[in-house]
């Protein structure tokens, strides 16, 4: 067990392996992808030695185990967890060392929802359009982790190491999203626009990478034609018809033909990446 690579043992609910995306493809159709909570991903990569944007695994609640086939660096964090090295606890948010042959075991998030995997080298695969991503609507990138499945790891880094420990911001009680009204929001009445500001929404149990979907009072129209397709962005407060604002996410698709009301400021997505279903979530316009 020389080679630099690890085996999946256990996938989770979905596991997937992210960096910081695709930029720069939206012409093409492409989606940016990435980590959904960047902040996270770069501190674990920070704490190991690698560069911020070196590719990680997220998990999405249930959390994974992996066997490393060779002696590695690894760092736990995001969405709080148990962590264990063949059984044996070990610290959750800081670097710890990984024989050859021993089973990583990342538990369930305890609070929150996605925590990321950093292996120092970090996760080698192959990059589509620059970026090791795995985008769950277009299918680019590496496929979702599955059991028994083989991924190679990249050199060790040759720089100093991280830090021994990072500040951890915990996932959110409630969710502010501060958004920009537009491009579409004429399109709203006025009394749903004071709705929109004013009134608490509530993530529902539908949102998943590509949007968060909420629940709570609808948005009536102003305008009740049909609206052509357009460009869509990361952040895209889409309305569909049920009058529910869609939050997009990294992998949201590039076009759409419901109107964006607003859009959220890319500062405050990282928070709707560990917000569970059920969470508060109220939106707050600014200039």
């Amino acid at each position: 067990m020389t080679d630099r690579a690890f085996a999946v043992v256990r996938a989770g609910a979905l596991t997937t392996v992210q960096d910081r995306g695709r930029l720069g493809h939206a012409h093409l159709g492409v989606p940016r992808s990435g980590a959904l909570d960047p902040y996270a991903s770069g501190l674990v990569n920070r704490l190991v030695g690698n560069p911020v944007d070196a590719a990680v695994l997220e998990t999405t609640v249930s959390g994974c185990a992996v066997r490393p086939r060779c002696a590695v660096t690894v760092a736990v964090g995001g969405a709080p967890c148990a962590v264990t090295v063949d059984g044996r606890p070990v610290a959750w948010g800081t670097a710890v060392r990984v024989p050859a042959g021993a089973v990583l075991e990342v538990g369930a998030a305890v609070r929150g929802l996605r925590s990321y995997v950093a292996f120092a080298g970090g996760v080698a695969a192959e990059p589509v359009l620059g970026s090791r991503s795995t985008d769950l609507l277009s299918g680019l990138g590496p496929a979702p982790l599955s059991d028994g499945a083989v991924l190679p790891l990249g050199p060790e880094p040759s720089g100093p190491p991280g830090p021994d420990v990072v500040p951890w911001p915990g996932p959110p009680e409630e969710l502010v999203l501060r958004v920009r009204l537009g491009p579409r929001h004429g399109w709203f009445t006025r009394a749903a626009l004071r709705t929109f500001a004013t009134r608490a929404y509530r993530v529902s149990p539908a949102s998943n990478r590509i949007g968060l979907r909420t629940e709570g009072p609808p948005l009536e129209r102003a305008v009740r034609g049909e609206l052509p397709s357009e460009g869509m962005v990361l952040g895209a407060v889409q309305v569909p018809p049920d009058g529910r604002p869609v939050v997009f996410l990294a992998d949201h698709p590039t076009t759409g033909g419901y109107p964006v009301v607003a859009v959220v400021r890319e500062r405050d997505l990282a928070a709707a990446a560990q917000a569970v279903p059920g969470t508060p979530v109220r939106f707050i316009p600014v200039r």
